[in-house]
C-alpha cells in the first residue's frame, strides 16, 4: 500500500510516500480502507517530534480518517466488514489502509459524505466535549470563539448555537468571518486587528461568559480583556505559535476560571490510555453530532481536497491558513472507484 512515512523527526514537507505492506489487525482492532484523511497543524508537530505524544519510528502520520472496514479482529462485535466509518486513530491515517483500536471507530449515517467525515471524531469531538463537558455551556450564555473558520473553531460555532448560546466569532479575513456567520455566529470580529478589543467591548459590554481559544498567544491576551467576571476560558491549543503566560492577578481580580482541555484524554492519548473508560461518553457524543447533522445544525466543510501524492501542498495550505473547515487527503481508492 502507499503511505506517507516518517523515519526521523522532520518537517512534514520532507516526508516521502513509500510502498509498504498492508497492516494486519491485532486483538480489538479493525482495518479500514481509507477514503479520506484529515491533515492539520498538529500533524506538523507530530512529525517534528514536538507533539505531546511521540509515535515509534518509522510511522505514517494522520489521526482522522473515513472509509470502509475490510477486516476485523474476532473479538470485535460492534463493527463488521463493509461498514462506512470514521475514526480517531493514534497515527497511520495518511495511507491506503489503517489499522486501529475499534474503541474509537464509529459507523456513519449513509447520508454523510466521506470527504467531510474525517473531522468528526477529533476536530468536532474536541469542540463538543470542550463546550458541553468542560465549560458546561448553558443556553443564553455568550461565548467568544477564536479561529472560527478552522475545523475546530467552526465546529465550536455550530455546537454553541445548538446549545442555545449567543456566539461571537473571530477570524482573520472577511471570507472567514462570513463563513462563521453562515454557520451560526451572531456577531463577528476581525482578529488580528487594531480594533478587535474595542469591537468586542462594544458587542460584549459585560464580557463573554465562555471563551473558546484554540489559538493562544495574542488571542488569549485578547480573551483576558474580553471575559466576564466569573467567566471561563477554554485553553484548547496554541496554533498561534506562542504559549501564553497566564497572569494570576487578573484571574483573581476578575474571578476567572482557566480550563485546560486535552481531548486526547478521551481517545487514548493522555498520560494513561483511558479510551475504553470514555467510550460510552464518546459514542453518545458522536450520536449527538450525527443527529445534529441530520437536523442541519452541524454542517462540516472541507475547503480543500488533495490527492495523497500532493500531501505537501495540503500541509502548506494548512500552515498558510488559507483553508476553511478541514483540509483532507483523498486516497487512490476514491479515484479508482470514480
Amino acid at each position: 500500500m502507499l503511505a506517507v512515512r516518517c523515519h526521523r523527526w522532520m518537517p512534514y514537507r520532507d516526508l516521502k510516500i513509500e510502498d509498504i505492506p498492508v497492516p494486519e489487525p491485532g486483538p480489538g482492532q479493525v482495518r479500514i480502507v481509507v477514503h479520506y484523511a484529515g491533515i492539520s497543524f498538529a500533524t506538523s508537530l507530530v512529525t517534528m517530534g514536538r507533539y505531546q505524544r511521540k509515535p515509534s519510528l518509522p510511522f505514517s502520520p494522520g489521526t482522522e480518517i473515513a472509509g470502509v472496514i475490510d477486516t476485523i479482529s474476532p473479538d470485535v462485535s460492534h463493527l463488521k466488514p463493509g461498514d462506512r466509518v470514521c475514526a480517531g486513530i493514534d497515527w497511520g491515517g495518511h495511507a491506503e489502509f489503517a489499522v486501529t483500536d475499534a474503541t474509537t471507530v464509529y459507523r456513519i449515517p449513509d447520508e454523510l459524505p466521506f470527504d467531510i467525515v474525517p473531522q468528526l471524531p477529533l476536530s468536532y469531538g474536541t469542540s463538543y466535549a470542550a463546550l458541553k463537558w468542560r465549560a458546561r455551556l448553558q443556553p443564553g450564555e455568550t461565548v467568544l470563539i477564536h479561529g472560527a473558520a478552522g475545523a475546530v473553531g467552526l465546529a465550536a460555532v455550530e455546537f454553541a448555537k445548538a446549545l442555545g448560546a449567543i456566539v461571537v466569532a473571530t477570524a482573520s479575513t472577511e471570507a472567514k468571518l462570513a463563513l462563521a456567520r453562515e454557520h451560526g455566529a451572531d456577531h463577528t470580529v476581525m482578529f488580528p486587528s487594531t480594533t478587535a478589543l474595542d469591537d468586542l467591548r462594544s458587542l460584549l459590554p459585560r464580557g463573554a461568559d465562555v471563551v473558546f481559544d484554540p489559538i493562544g498567544g495574542d488571542a488569549f491576551d485578547l480573551s483576558l480583556h474580553s471575559i466576564a467576571n466569573s467567566g471561563r476560558i477554554l485553553v484548547i491549543g496554541f496554533a498561534g505559535g506562542r504559549i501564553q503566560q497566564i497572569p494570576a492577578n487578573i484571574l483573581l481580580v476578575k474571578d476567572v476560571s482557566i480550563l485546560g482541555f486535552n481531548f486526547g484524554n478521551y481517545v487514548g492519548w493522555g498520560r494513561v490510555d483511558e479510551r475504553k473508560r470514555h467510550e460510552p461518553a464518546m459514542r453518545s457524543a458522536m450520536e449527538q453530532i450525527f443527529s445534529w447533522y441530520r437536523e442541519g445544525k452541524v454542517r462540516p466543510i472541507s475547503s480543500h481536497r488533495f490527492p495523497l501524492r500532493d500531501f505537501r501542498a495540503a500541509m502548506e495550505t494548512v500552515l498558510s491558513r488559507r483553508s476553511m473547515g478541514k483540509v483532507v487527503l483523498e486516497m487512490p481508492v476514491v479515484r479508482r472507484d470514480n
